[in-house]
């Protein structure tokens, strides 16, 4: 288990030390590995990037032991995950304060990896979450997960809500998800029974896509017309943008059916800002 790349996404952190003190006395076989604090630069100062660099780690693996900060830090993290010889890796994350959690899967890194694809994918249907299919305009290629997949080493992205703060329902949701898996792979029993967040019918069982989109054209003030975890249809109004002194300026909809996973944590729109994302059935 991995967490803390971004600096400000604490709750990973907190998952990780409830995990291992609850396996202390439950594990039965394996090993379980972690590194609860990938950027701690990152975190002493509250920020998504290294400090010193202002490079995103999550966009700088398998790393380069002769490259940038980043790409040093993490061909070392690399390295290590390669030499225990995993069997599944969760990079642990968090979102918008509003989000609901949810898994994130890469997109397909092709047929030579097809095997450790497969496995995570099957993973993916084991953590009681949503699941979501990052599509290639966001940027995939150097995070920790992708570049695992390309190593044929399966790994999933955990995004277990709120950044910044430890929220302590999300960490119960990240530990539920994770003993899902452990119990899955015979390291733990099972008796408190399977964890599943709570999901609309429709989406269960399903992979959806990630979208951002549509994005803001006007400055102004947002009102939000629907909440994370809300099911909306192509062309339901989602939110409205007003100028300082009330007047409507625009109103966003939706251009798909899909899922509310989160929306922003300011009421503050500018041209080109995303303000929601979803889950695109």
């Amino acid at each position: 288990m991995t967490a803390c790349a971004h600096g400000d996404e604490v709750g990973g952190i907190a998952t990780i030390q409830e995990v291992f003190k609850k396996i202390k006395t439950t594990l039965k076989k394996g090993s379980l590995y972690a590194f609860p604090l990938m950027n701690p630069t990152g975190f002493e100062t509250t920020s998504r990037q290294i400090l010193m660099s202002q490079e995103d780690l999550n966009r700088s693996f398998p790393g380069d032991q002769n490259g940038s900060l980043a790409e040093r830090i993490a061909d070392k993290i690399f390295g290590y995950i390669e030499s225990t010889g995993p069997e599944l890796v969760l990079d642990l994350h968090n979102d918008w304060s509003k989000s609901i959690p949810y898994t994130l899967i890469d997109p397909d890194p092709g047929q030579e990896h097809r095997e450790a694809y497969e496995k995570a994918i099957s993973y993916a249907a084991s953590t009681g979450f949503l699941n979501i299919l990052e599509t290639e305009e966001y940027g995939y290629n150097n995070t920790l997960t992708y570049s695992l997949l390309r190593k044929n080493i399966p790994a999933l992205a955990l995004e277990l809500g709120e950044s910044y703060v430890v929220n302590e329902i999300n960490i119960g949701y990240g530990i539920g998800s994770i003993w899902n898996i452990l119990g899955g792979l015979g390291m733990v029993d099972t008796m408190d029974g399977t964890f599943e967040y709570d999901l609309p019918e429709a989406v269960k069982g399903r992979v959806l896509s990630y979208s951002d989109r549509p994005f803001c054209s006007y400055s102004g003030v947002i009102r939000f017309l629907v909440k994370p975890g809300d099911m909306v249809k192509k062309g339901q109004k989602l939110a409205r943008i007003h100028n300082a002194f009330g007047k409507h300026l625009e109103s966003l909809t939706a251009l798909n059916d899909g899922i509310v996973l989160g929306h922003t944590d300011h009421s503050v729109a500018f041209p080109g800002a995303k303000i929601i994302v979803f889950g695109i059935v």
